[in-house]
């Protein structure tokens, strides 16, 4: 059974961030201000001035991730960074600082991708224009897009557009998508959710018409969405929001269109999305070469608990309850493998592309008392079983998956900010509030995936 379960030369492992967790550097060699640069730290937040200060400390961090036996790094690309007013000038040391990155990792063996927008709008467009409310944002972002690809195609090869896209049609949009002011309707989070996917797709086929060795897929955070019971209204609303929430970002990624069932209930409820003749022939052209999601966990849906009137996209806020049976870790946050390997396979089966999980792991509060290793068994478990299931996807079920990337597999602030909610296996010695000296140390499960992707993850 071993032998049938080798995965290919080619399979990628890698770690995954963004690079207003990782880079700091908020104010150095020209970058502009970001959404994110003006929000303070709180009683259980950091604010965003240092993370963990890679935009310094690249080298020892590639090594650590080379050291895993690791060949794939997923970064962003800050947008203000290259250019600080977004829809100005190009400043020429942030590229520079990408340039030293990629071909740092390129020397090192490791597989750049690149993401071109995970949440930090720079400020000048979020203040000017109410951020990807509007046209204006979105050809500016398309501009910035097709730069950094015409710069660096030739050493990146994998891209994606927006980090967990599924996000857009969900309220987090409002927080995510430079939106100073509204009344957050679904009137603009349908627009906002909307011009986003018209930005991915004019960056995609510009992929597509000029270079045939570069792959970019569609990202979301996947739903794996369970009925709280076997009542019909409880199945009904669960496949409701994988309609929403996973198939209809996939469809508009791969040519198809919005879903005919999110078309209509925009029709029967008089939504403003603002979709013209024009993005609709652009969407037409639309292809993916991979599908690409973010897994941590699994969710429960109660219909009963959904407010009549609310649009499926919204039906989680309310709706949501906790799983009577998943151990889940101190968010509440489920630990579901066999989750992990539903959607690898839901995703396959409906569309017969690439599947690529680029985010996986398990936020835990851990401390270093300075001296001895961190014992994080509990993340080796969860990675073990995850990795066991996604090979089950592929040996016994028939995907075809390009890889494994975990999440912030150095430690960085969460995405709002929390620096206890640690996904690493590598510990990084600061706190929310006490920068300490940064200092990297390896935890039990860096000698764990060190150990287990020396021989591509055979042992699983």
């Amino acid at each position: 059974m071993t032998e049938k379960r080798k995965l290919p030369s080619t399979f990628f492992w890698g770690n995954s961030v963004s690079s207003i967790q990782t880079e700091g550097a908020w104010n150095e060699d020209g970058k502009g201000l970001s959404v994110y640069d003006i929000r303070g730290s709180t009683a259980n937040s950091s604010d965003w001035h240092v993370a963990i200060d890679e935009y310094h400390r690249y080298d020892e961090d590639l090594d650590l991730i080379k050291d895993m036996n690791m060949n794939m790094y997923r970064i962003q690309i800050s947008w203000s960074r290259v250019c600080p007013d977004g829809d100005g000038e190009f400043n020429q040391k942030g590229i520079d600082f990408y340039d030293r990155l990629i071909n740092a990792m390129l020397k090192r063996g490791i597989e750049p991708m690149v993401c071109l927008y995970h949440f930090d709008m720079p400020l000048n467009l979020a203040k000017k224009y109410n951020g990807f409310m509007s046209r204006h944002v979105v050809d500016a972002f398309v501009r910035f897009g097709k730069k950094m690809i015409d710069h660096f195609a030739d050493r990146v090869k994998y891209w994606i557009v927006f980090n967990e896209h599924n996000l857009y049609f969900q309220d987090e949009v409002f927080n995510i998508s430079g939106y100073e002011h509204g009344d957050q309707s679904l009137d603009d989070m349908y627009t906002i959710f909307h011009h986003t996917m018209l930005a991915h797709i004019r960056i995609a086929n510009y992929i597509h018409q000029h270079y045939q060795d570069v792959k970019i897929g569609g990202m979301l955070a996947y739903q794996q969405i369970y009925p709280e019971t076997s009542k019909p209204s409880d199945v009904w609303a669960a496949k409701q929001v994988q309609e929403f929430l996973n198939f209809n970002i996939y469809d508009a990624d791969t040519g198809q269109g919005y879903s005919p069932e999110v078309l209509q209930y925009v029709k029967n409820h008089h939504i403003q999305m603002d979709i013209t003749q024009e993005d609709q022939v652009i969407m037409q052209k639309a292809s993916c070469d991979f599908l690409a999601f973010s897994y941590y966990s699994s969710w429960v849906i109660s219909a009963e608990k959904i407010p009549k009137g609310v649009a499926p996209n919204r039906y989680l806020n309310q709706g949501g309850v906790p799983s009577k049976y998943l151990k889940t870790n101190d968010w509440g946050w489920t630990i579901d493998p066999l989750g992990f390997k539903n959607a690898i396979i839901t995703m396959y089966n409906h569309y017969h592309i690439p599947i690529f999980p680029i985010e996986n792991g398990i936020g835990l509060k851990e401390t270093w008392d300075g001296k001895h290793m961190i014992e994080d068994d509990e993340r080796i478990a969860y990675h073990r079983e995850h990795i066991k299931a996604m090979k089950d996807a592929i040996f016994i079920d028939g995907a075809q998956v390009l890889g494994y990337l975990g999440w912030g597999l150095i430690d960085i602030p969460s995405s709002h900010g929390d620096m206890e909610k640690r996904y690493g296996a590598v510990y990084v010695n600061r706190s929310n509030h006490d920068l300490k000296d940064l200092k990297r140390v390896p935890k039990k499960s860096f000698y764990w995936f060190q150990k287990v992707l020396k021989d591509n993850g055979d042992e699983l």
